[in-house]
């Protein structure tokens, strides 16, 4: 069984992965040991709130595109880019490497996404090295979920406009129309497994109650749809035993799991653990009967490896005691082999064991590799996929035959007209935070650079981490001629369990300052013959979250900001998410029914006056993560204070941009934006 983020909520916008997760191109970047020194918390900020928002209600309503007007779409429409400006730009989104993929059962062919056509889509490739077929187009992201044990089946999601409200489909292997299972307005459905006898589908949808998943399957042969577990809560299956009993998932709180099992015929649920402790769990069932694989960080500092007894209710280490996080893990269907990562400073390491006897299994020589991740085995565990990041050139997928320990790479990247090994390679670096504490930091910098200005880029999530690896979205900014800095605050994951719970609500307080300290240390520490650098900030999501309180909170430690899909009030922004994510969202920020004072101090519209330097604000208007009228209040604010900024929204575009068009849009108007601001182009 692969556990899938795709399954769980946190749905990534694949567009702006650089700016919002930064996570690393092969698998969720959950790397790294705990830096040298204390994690506590450092002094919190002084600052005093000057324009608080109305405590009454907030602002705006709602989210969506049909939150704001078409007048106001229009208005803040993106300006088209110079030419040569727009054509670099498309260099570089040429650099596509393609998905790692899945097999079909019998290891002739793979099915994976790529971005060749501008938009995620599905191909197929009839062998190693074989010309790929293009088997799904158009404007909506595509991307192929499973495929049926008969091999005659594809199980495919699409979604629409950056909505984050996918639908589920079929596809024959061989091409054709799109055969839809479920696909509706502001509903997610989201697949789940096929069972081994290629009759069901499996899938999870919040469409009677926002807040609140229930699990179904559609059958393949009659095409109906029934209920199989329906409970107010935001459920999803982890592993399953046939049809008859299930491992469900109930997510509580950012990082926090309950696990269960389901008796389908006897609708029985009984608890494993997880329950009332709000702890990270993740878990499969083991080749062993009674037995569950674990993954959780409970009896550690960081996340480890355990088996865990049904009947004896005891975890048992499986993983070695080190300080590192494993970051994921997975077990085949046939329970052959159990697959899993460790993320040590930022770079994936994979590791193998026999499922039975839990014993290393020797892997196959493989080339070396920022990230070394398993992507899938087919369903009898003979062949599986690896994807390799080199870190200086695009990622690649090869296929392990496990007997006889046969390696083959089977597609390609593409990067026309470009010389990938010119591109910055990340250096792992520290600098300290105002308490002593070591904070982790990738740096990416032009050749022969002597002072060249630098951008501070945060991290989406914030749960999440920046990673090295091949990045021409990062290599943007380095060709531009700005040394790339990617910082791992405290609230970060891989680093340990008290390094990512050190930002939760108001302990957020304390440790805020790491993003001002970021800036002072560049100032202080790469000052060049006399000569300070100048200093942007960037990010989304999250990210754009930190550049907006760098650019208020801390106004004047940075000389610009480029905030994409931002979150201006903590408070608004908890009222309009989307449901199902406000309930994750206030284990890590704060409830606004309990704690609205300490989310408007931690909230740039509360320092809005402070701005002294150019900002830029990008959005889309179909994202239901962070809404539009984030954005739109932040601008109006600023206007208010006749203090200048761009706004830029994206009418077709959610959280952050996955069009190629609107790509090209979006950095090169980042870039335009920093080199006027930081190094005087105009």
């Amino acid at each position: 069984m692969r556990l899938r983020s795709a399954v769980r909520t946190s749905f990534q916008a694949v567009g702006l992965c650089t700016l919002v997760a930064a996570c690393g191109p092969a698998a969720p970047a959950e790397v790294a040991p705990c830096p040298t020194g204390s994690p506590s918390a450092s002094a919190a900020p002084t600052q005093t709130p000057t324009a608080a928002p109305s405590s009454s209600a907030s602002a705006y309503a709602g989210h969506g595109a049909g939150s704001v007007s078409p007048e106001l779409l229009a208005k803040y429409a993106p300006p088209r880019l110079p030419a040569e400006v727009s054509r670099r730009i498309q260099g570089f989104l040429d650099v596509r490497a393609p998905g790692a993929g899945i097999l079909s059962p019998d290891g002739k062919q793979l099915f994976f996404t790529w971005t060749i056509t501008g938009i995620r889509q599905i191909w197929r490739i009839d062998g190693p090295q074989k010309f790929p077929s293009q088997l799904t187009g158009g404007e909506d992201p595509t991307w192929v979920a499973d495929i049926t044990a008969d091999g005659k089946t594809l199980i495919v999601q699409r979604d629409r406009k950056g909505e984050e409200y996918p639908g589920l489909y079929l596809l024959n292997p061989n091409g054709g129309a799109l055969t839809v299972i479920s696909h509706k307005e502001k509903v997610q459905t989201q697949f789940l497994f096929t069972t081994a006898d290629s009759k069901w589908v499996y899938f999870r949808t919040n469409e009677k109650k926002a807040d609140s998943y229930a699990i179904y399957r559609y059958n393949l042969e009659s095409k109906a749809t029934e209920t199989v577990f329906e409970q107010d809560g935001i459920w999803a299956v982890a592993d399953h035993v046939g049809t008859e009993k299930l491992l469900l998932i109930k997510e509580v709180g950012s990082n926090m799991e309950e696990y269960f099992e389901y008796n389908v015929a006897q609708k029985a649920l009984t608890p494993l653990f997880g329950q009332g402790e709000r702890e990270n769990y993740q878990a499969a069932y083991s080749a062993k009967e009674g037995e569950i694989l674990v993954l959780t960080p409970k009896l550690s500092e960081y996340r480890r490896l355990y088996s865990f007894s049904v009947k004896d209710k005891k975890f048992t280490a499986i993983s070695p005691d080190i300080k590192h996080d494993v970051s994921d893990f997975s077990i085949d269907d046939a329970k052959t082999k159990v697959f899993y990562g460790t993320n040590e400073n930022g770079y994936s390491r994979l590791h193998v064991l026999d499922a039975k006897t839990l014993k290393e299994v020797k892997l196959p020589k493989l080339p070396s590799g920022d990230h070394i991740v398993h992507a899938r085995t087919t369903r009898d565990g003979s062949r599986s996929v690896i994807q390799i990041d080199p870190g200086n050139s695009p990622p690649q997928s090869y296929v392990i035959t496990w007997k006889g320990d046969k390696v083959e790479k089977w597609h390609s990247p593409s990067a026309p007209e470009m010389d990938t090994s010119t591109f910055a390679k990340a250096e792992l670096m520290y600098y300290p935070a105002r308490d002593g504490t070591q904070i982790p930091m990738f740096v990416r910098s032009p050749r022969g650079c002597g002072s060249c200005p630098v951008l501070v880029m945060f991290h989406g999530g914030p749960e999440a981490q920046a990673t090295p690896g091949f990045s021409p979205r990062g290599q943007i900014f380095v060709d531009a001629g700005f040394v790339l800095v990617e910082p791992n605050v405290r609230g970060s994951d891989g680093y340990g369990k008290t390094w990512l719970h050190a930002d939760d609500a108001a302990k957020r307080l304390n440790i805020i300052t790491d993003i001002e300290d970021a800036g002072k240390f560049v100032r202080k520490n790469w000052t060049v013959n006399g000569k300070v650098p100048k200093v942007g900030v960037l990010g989304g999501s999250y990210g754009g979250y930190s550049t907006l309180i760098a650019m208020t909170m801390f106004a004047g430690t940075y000389d610009a900001g480029s905030s994409v899909v931002g979150i201006s009030n903590l408070y608004t922004f908890l009222m309009n998410t989307a449901p199902y994510r406000r309930i994750l969202r206030i284990s890590e920020y704060g409830d606004p029914e309990k704690e609205k004072d300490m989310l408007l101090k931690l909230s740039p519209t509360t320092y809005v006056d402070k701005v002294n330097a150019p900002l830029q604000i990008i959005q889309g208007a179909t994202d239901p993560r962070v809404p539009v009228g984030e954005a739109v209040q932040f601008k109006e604010a600023l206007d208010g204070k006749k203090i200048p900024a761009e706004l830029i929204v994206f009418a077709d575009e959610g959280h952050g941009a996955q069009k190629r068009e609107n790509q090209v849009l979006q950095y090169g108007h980042m870039v335009r934006f920093f080199q006027e601001h930081l190094m005087g182009k105009k």
